[in-house]
């Protein structure tokens, strides 16, 4: 704060400063920083400052930074978790298992009342929470992760077989992460909602699943069961919808914060065309006067152009994969078109 920086009002881990038409932000994690900016000097300067200021480590270009690792190339940025993935797989014994090509089979049903013996409980959420780091760079076991995360209270074999799917999957593909390139024309925030129906067994509540892309690039996604329960198809769309809007908000303005430009309105596609009429439309207040209030923040949003609603084919719908588990040709589809491909590790560049 000394040195000029300013603290972002949406996003507490990132300080900004503008000196003249240059821009440099950084990212904070305790002790640890990554820099970027839009000049170069202006990064040395930085540098210089806090040396004089604390005893650091300049690493150089970002590379590995929290597990993440990070590769930075003319053709792209990847990101990717191979070496936290292999230590998962040593620590749960599967290091030499048979590979599978989806993390969750189709139509997989999975219960809190199960007649299967126990498993050891803290064990389970141990690798739990291990692959839900992991989904930092991989969305596409997001949903699986997501459903496993559901039985933390007493899990069984049945959970812990589906488990074992996902680290077998996760063996197949080691080296798969998040490729981001830069395009010259103007990007924009794109969004897509999706949701299930009454997924869940037990409750019957519904998956929300949501994506975001700056560009053509992946930036934030999202699988969670809804706090509610959805009365219909069109509902359990409407509700996650709102919960999608709200995200992209957020993002609408901390991306404007952040290179200190106007807020733009965010394109949300949905392929539900009864959610985006309830959206655009109050006339069906017959049916959706049962709607949480909350969920009706769509509504204002699009009225007030913060958001723009379209339709998209079903087969277009890249939230799909964080709904639901897909067939495996499917699911390998969906895969590519949300930016997780096979990436090259830093020994193989060098």
């Amino acid at each position: 704060m000394s040195l000029g920086f300013e603290k972002s009002p949406l996003e507490h881990a990132v300080y900004k400063r503008y000196t003249g038409k240059s821009k440099l932000l950084i990212g904070v994690y305790v002790d640890d920083l990554i820099i970027t900016g839009s000049d170069g000097k202006e990064v040395d300067k930085f540098k210089k400052q806090m040396l004089e200021l604390f005893q650091m480590s300049d690493l150089g270009l970002l590379s590995y930074y929290l597990g993440i690792e990070v590769s930075q190339t003319p053709s792209g940025i990847t990101m990717s978790q191979t070496t936290y993935a292999k230590k998962i797989l040593e620590r749960t014994g599967m290091s030499d298992c048979n590979p599978c090509q989806a993390p969750m089979e189709p139509r997989t049903k999975l219960s809190k009342v199960s007649e299967e013996p126990p498993v050891e409980e803290t064990y389970y959420r141990s690798i739990v929470g291990s692959l839900r780091y992991l989904v930092n760079t991989r969305p596409d076991i997001a949903y699986s992760v997501g459903i496993l995360s559901r039985f933390m209270e007493k899990p069984t074999t049945q959970h812990m077989a589906a488990m074992k799917q996902i680290l077998r999957y996760i063996r197949g593909t080691l080296d798969m992460g998040c490729m981001y390139t830069k395009k010259e024309e103007t990007a924009k925030l794109v969004g897509y909602s999706d949701s299930d129906l009454a997924g869940d067994i037990d409750d019957r509540k519904s998956t929300t699943g949501a994506v975001y892309f700056y560009g053509e690039n992946l930036v934030t996604w999202v699988s969670q069961k809804q706090k509610v329960v959805a009365l219909s198809s069109c509902e359990a769309e409407y509700i996650a919808v709102a919960t999608t809007a709200c995200l992209g908000t957020w993002l609408s303005r901390l991306l404007a914060d952040l290179i200190k430009g106007k807020e733009e309105a965010v394109v949300l596609r949905i392929d539900n065309k009864s959610a985006i009429s309830l959206c655009k439309n109050p006339v069906y207040h017959d049916r959706s006067k049962h709607i949480d209030t909350r969920y009706h923040y769509i509504r204002e949003s699009v009225d007030n152009g913060r958001i723009i609603v379209e339709h998209v084919a079903s087969h277009e719908q890249l939230a799909d994969i964080l709904t639901k588990p897909l067939g495996r040709v499917k699911f390998t589809e969906m895969r590519s078109k949300i930016g997780v491909q096979t990436v090259k590790r830093r020994e193989e560049q060098d």
